[in-house]
């Protein structure tokens, strides 16, 4: 089994291509609510520090206004370019059955069929889902520090009270995880309008008393700019990028609200307010100096000053919230495809399905979060180190989006001009990879080495497991073997229904052959059940199962989930029933098998992914509990399987 099968699956029941299914039902001003507060807080709180770090890489010119016009028009047009134009315009269109992200991405290249080389392409898209659990990690950090810092220009008392109130409110919003967003998430939408509409208006009162400050929407700015401060372009574009960081989890969240509100939001409301926010930044440092130490909290009154900060804080939680909720559906997602070992998922809401919990992933992300402001301390230190691993996943989704786009010029003329237009996108995005590098010796090695231990954590899990199940496949018996044996000695037949677990959907389960074999009897209804997680997010309920009957006593029951579903085996047998499975299952008895696995040999993958494996095989989730089986209603059938 290579990579991208895994991926790939098996053939997908018959859908349409870019079938909603209505999952995005009601009123479309809920919607677009619903998307402003948890889609776009990322990107909305760059305002606070990304203007900042600009003039700070900029140096002694930053309060030049011609250097000043400079950054603003970089500003405009990488979030023009980068957010409207690719995210908005055109990575929105590449939806997998209504879902995004960069997984729902690859699976979706990969299923077209046309790519010369899908095992790379599986291996970029892992490596773009492991550079967003590295993003995880910092965006939190960075954003709650940020907004805190405001109290410093309240009273510089406040200045040795930063550090701990940022633990606390990132502590206590961590510990919230395990509640869910259910309670409070009706709340994200109505304080991310205020805080858009907020932003917009601090910096439209700069722009109406200063509007020589919009000439900055002309590129040239920008180019004269880069033209005439070369040593510095790199480190100002890292700067830049900041502003845009945020813009993939319109993507990712693509599947949560659909579409039409994440554009309609952006273009009726983010996007200006950013705009005129930003501008307004440079307005007030063109006028006063000195305001480029915090140009954001500048623009607000005294009076108004301690508001603010309460309004950014919570904002920036809403931005972290998003951000971890997105690693959560993400080690979902990964988790259904086999890319990571089974732990525990906790459903937290019973309406909103991609609303999960996973204390494991939750308890690493707040270590590694409060590593990062104890080690950092300052947003300004953060900053240095932000942006590396966000940029790798948009280049990772420009090159996806790319072969997909190739491989349906040949069918779809619309699809040829979009490529003509996303390839130069891609190009921005290596010009923006080039000058984050310098980053990596500043702090941003921390998300890169992240993403690198989930991605070594991925591959070698997914590569032990292709190395068991090649092992245990030969222990197995066809199903003719299988009844031949049982003709020629009749085990004694038991009443009762035995459900035998397997991931392969062929042959006889080793847990079957050796009850037959070493108890000699066999249920009066025995059935093989094996769950297959298809490439597409969901599966209709026409396509979801397949009973057929290999024997009077025996059953196959073949079931279809999609990356975005649980597989709830009970609940999934007792659909086979209506479907004509002719035993009650509210009673069965399920066979698992609980092998111990030892290393053997060096072959097959090297020694320390083994033992690597190894580890994540003893403490993955037992399967019983993932499959949603009570614990009453098992049976387990050990045995050892050397790797």
């Amino acid at each position: 089994m290579t990579l991208e099968e895994t991926i790939e699956g098996t053939p997908a029941p018959t859908v349409e291509r870019y079938a909603h299914r209505g999952r995005h039902a009601g009123p479309m001003h809920l919607l677009a609510l619903g998307a402003l507060g948890v889609v776009f807080g990322d990107i909305g709180t760059s305002p606070l520090y990304a203007f900042r770090a600009c003039l700070q890489a900029a140096g002694p010119l930053a309060t030049q206004p011609a250097v000043v016009l400079g950054l603003l028009s970089l500003i405009f047009w990488a979030i023009t370019l980068i957010v409207t134009v690719k995210y908005v315009g055109l990575v929105l269109r590449a939806d997998n059955r209504g879902e995004g992200g960069v997984l729902a991405l690859t699976a979706l290249v990969i299923t077209e069929g046309k790519a010369r080389y899908p095992a790379l392409l599986a291996a970029l898209g892992l490596a773009g889902c492991a550079m967003f659990f590295g993003d995880g990690t910092i965006t939190p950090a960075v954003s709650v520090l940020s907004a805190i810092e405001g109290l410093e220009l309240a009273n510089p008392e406040f200045a040795r009270y930063v550090l701990p109130l940022s633990i606390v409110v990132l502590l206590v919003l961590f510990a919230a995880q395990r509640r869910g967003t259910g309670s409070i998430g009706r709340l994200f939408g109505p304080v991310m309008l205020v805080w858009f509409v907020a932003i917009g208006a601090l910096g439209l009162v700069q722009i109406v008393q200063h509007p020589q400050v919009l000439n900055a929407i002309n590129p040239w700015y920008a180019v004269s700019f880069l033209g005439a401060h070369p040593a510095i372009t790199l480190a100002v574009l890292a700067s830049v990028f900041l502003a845009v960081t945020g813009g993939e989890a319109l993507y990712a969240d693509l599947g949560h609200f659909g579409r039409t509100p994440i554009r309609l939001v952006w273009y009726g409301l983010v996007w200006p307010c950013l705009v005129l926010n930003y501008f307004g930044q440079g307005a007030h440092v063109i006028v006063d100096p000195s305001s480029a130490e915090n140009p954001f909290y500048m623009l607000a009154p005294t009076s108004l000053l301690i508001p603010l900060v309460l309004l950014a804080t919570a904002a920036t939680i809403i931005a972290s919230q998003a951000v971890i909720s997105g690693v959560f559906s993400m080690t979902q997602q990964a988790l259904q495809l086999g890319f990571l070992p089974r732990m525990k998922v906790m459903q937290t809401s019973a309406d909103a399905i991609g609303q999960v919990y996973v204390p494991a992933v939750n308890a690493v992300l707040c270590l590694a979060t409060l590593a990062l402001v104890l080690s950092f301390k300052t947003s300004d230190a953060l900053a240095g180190a932000y942006g590396i691993a966000v940029v790798c996943t948009m280049l990772i989704t420009s090159l996806l989006l790319d072969v997909l786009l190739n491989g349906r010029r040949a069918t779809d003329s619309t699809s040829r001009w979009l490529l003509a237009l996303a390839l130069p996108l891609g190009a921005v995005d290596v010009l923006f990879l080039a000058s984050n590098v310098e980053k990596i010796r500043d702090g941003g090695w921390f998300p890169l080495t992240m993403g690198l231990c989930v991605f070594v954590t991925m591959r070698s899990w997914m590569r032990g497991r292709t190395v068991v199940a090649e092992q245990m496949r030969r222990q197995e018996r066809s199903v003719q073997a299988f009844l031949e044996e049982i003709a020629r000695t009749p085990p004694q037949i038991v009443p009762g229904t035995a459900v035998f677990l397997s991931s392969n959907s062929d042959g006889v389960p080793r847990t079957l052959a050796r009850n037959v074999r070493y108890n000699g009897v066999l249920h009066a209804n025995t059935i093989l059940m094996s769950v297959v997680t298809e490439r597409i997010p969901r599966v209709p309920k026409g396509g979801r199962l397949k009973v057929v009957r290999l024997a009077p006593q025996l059953w196959r029951v073949e079931a279809h989930v999609g990356f975005m579903e649980r597989a709830e085996v009970p609940r999934l047998m007792r659909d086979a029933e209506r479907l004509g499975l002719a035993c009650r299952t509210d009673n069965a008895t399920y066979f698992l098998g609980r092998d111990d696995i030892v290393v053997s040999s060096p072959r097959g993958m090297a020694r320390w992914r083994k033992r690597l494996f190894l580890v994540m095989a003893r403490n993955a989730e037992f399967a019983g509990a993932h499959f949603g089986i009570p614990p009453e209603r098992i049976i387990e059938l050990g045995g050892q399987v050397q790797i």
